[in-house]
């Protein structure tokens, strides 16, 4: 049977206590980490086209997937707490819905990070070549350098995006060598955005420019423009949501912890709240200054974002400097109400930010590896630590390359949506996880528990559904797409060679107090 495969709790604990990761991190750089990749995708990425299909609604789009988040966060905390492991959805799900399930997660997971991080590294080369080479060296790279032939609006003539190969290179090569060198990293790329972040909205909010009347109308698109049109509020939330990946990325770091009990829930919850509110304040700021009008097409929708019509509509005289057609949004902003340079040092900000973000997205992807090469799913030498660094350095060094080939020559316009998809279904499977472990194991300790789980665990399930069925249809098929992939590779090479599928848990002795391998009774296929 096909369910049938639950690994014991004890095992999962037992079997990373063995191979387990060097604990390094605390609350603070748990939370510095969770903002890191939280603040950046979503306001230097993001916000034109998040305007372009909810206008002003923007910030109710921001509020809605925060409240989405906020739920999904509080079962991450109770379970990340409780189990805390590497692997993320993944491993919570191994422990309650069994084998199949798990890999069906952690695959998702897989198509989730790599894309978001190719993407971004592309944002970061936008930014590279646009705000650094550009305004201050006064150098242009030539087009087939700085963008892929197949990239969407990409420059004529492109054929490898090298500022993005090298960027996401050069962050794989830095999580390799060390988590606690690369968090120290992090931690400052954090403080400058959160730093250029808060003079972006103190200057915007006390403006002469800000006027009330350009939140009006607040919801030109409607607050649902309909399912698999990707459009209003909600629409915009679905999009947008690719930006709180953030959170999760914080449980997966949760085998490299010191006293998970207590860090882990601080670093989840804490750095959702933190970026949510900065979101809001930041979208007020844009748009009460220059206005988010999106640019509508002749049926009263907003043209797609990252379309070749919206595209053509942009290159028209009176659409030139509108918040939607921006590629450096924020410093757009500051340079149309007379802060260049600020506006500039904004860019700068957002050059240097972009990969602490790209860096999270790696750490997160490559966990997850690790742990299912750990479970014999996957090829075991891919879950070797290295003895000096302590990282499971084989897994980082390939995902990487694929990453920055990725990023150096595939189309990144629509990826946000697709990785959203990936995304929304670990976060329903964590929150029925949660709900499955509270009546099957009601005894065991739990350092954090979610108040009201009655309500909070389907309320999770309802807003991932919803929020899902509010991408694009091209979106909402590549998951089901990429999921036969993986089953493909699951029924070839994984479910044979699985070490629960062979018959063997690890588990701890709690008498001697030491591990010891235990054979079991395969179970029958």
């Amino acid at each position: 049977m096909l369910l049938d495969r639950v690994k014991p709790l004890d095992a999962i604990l037992a079997t990373a206590k063995k191979k387990s990761l060097h604990r390094s991190l605390g609350a603070l750089q748990l939370t510095l980490f969770g903002i890191g990749c939280i603040i950046g995708t979503g306001i230097f990425v993001l916000t034109s086209a998040g305007a372009q299909k909810a206008g002003p609604g923007l910030m109710l789009a921001f509020i809605i997937a925060g409240l989405v988040c906020i739920v999904a966060a509080l079962c991450y905390a109770e379970i990340a707490a409780m189990i805390p492991v590497a692997g993320s959805a993944y491993t919570y799900s191994y422990a309650t819905m069994g084998e199949f399930l798990a890999w069906t997660v952690g695959w998702a997971l897989v198509l989730e990070y790599a894309i978001a991080a190719s993407a971004v590294s592309v944002g970061w080369s936008g930014y590279f070549t646009g705000t650094i080479l550009n305004e201050f060296i006064g150098l242009q790279l030539p087009a087939w350098l700085s963008a892929g032939p197949l990239a969407l609006g990409g420059a004529a003539g492109g054929f490898v995006n090298l500022p993005a190969f090298v960027i996401a290179l050069l962050i794989t090569w830095l999580l390799m060598i060390g988590t606690t060198e690369s968090a120290r990293v992090n931690a400052v790329l954090v403080a400058i955005k959160v730093s250029a972040l808060s003079v972006f909205i103190g200057l915007t909010l006390t403006s002469a420019y800000f006027d009330p009347d350009k939140f009006n109308p607040f919801l030109p698109a409607g607050i649902f423009g309909g399912f698999g049109t990707g459009v209003g509020a909600v629409g915009a939330a679905a999009t947008i949501f690719f930006a709180y990946v953030g959170f999760d990325a914080v449980s997966t770091a949760a085998e490299e912890t010191k006293n998970p009990q207590r860090n882990v829930p601080i670093g989840l919850i804490g750095s959702l709240l933190f970026c949510t509110v900065f979101y809001i304040l930041v979208a007020a700021g844009a748009i009460g200054t220059i206005g988010g009008q999106p640019i509508m097409g002749p049926n009263g929708i907003p043209f797609p974002a990252g379309s070749e019509e919206l595209a053509r509509q942009c290159a028209m005289p009176e659409h030139a400097e509108a918040l939607v057609c921006s590629n450096e949004a924020l410093a757009h902003v500051l340079r149309q109400i007379g802060f260049s340079g600020i506006g500039n040092m904004l860019g700068v900000a957002a050059f240097l930010a972009l990969p602490s973000v790209i860096l999270i997205l790696l750490f997160g992807q490559t966990r997850i590896f690790f742990v299912m090469a750990r479970d014999g799913l996957l090829p075991e030498k891919l879950s070797e630590v290295h003895p000096k660094w302590k990282t499971p350095y084989i897994v980082t060094g390939l995902t990487g390359m694929v990453v920055a080939v990725a990023a150096a020559f595939l189309p990144v316009g629509q990826l946000a949506d697709i990785a959203n998809a990936g995304t929304l279904y670990a976060f329903l499977m964590v929150a029925i996880a949660v709900m499955l472990l509270r009546k099957r194991a009601p005894d065991r300790e739990r350092p954090f528990r979610v108040p009201g789980l009655v309500i909070v665990g389907p309320l999770t399930v309802a807003g991932c559904l919803f929020l899902f069925l509010n991408l694009p249809s091209a979106a909402m098929l590549v998951l089901p797409v990429w999921t036969v992939i993986g089953l493909v590779i699951y029924f070839g090479y994984g479910r044979s060679r699985s070490h629960l599928g062979q018959g063997i848990v690890e588990v701890v002795d709690d008498v001697a107090g030491e591990e010891t391998m235990i054979p079991i009774h395969p179970p029958k296929e």
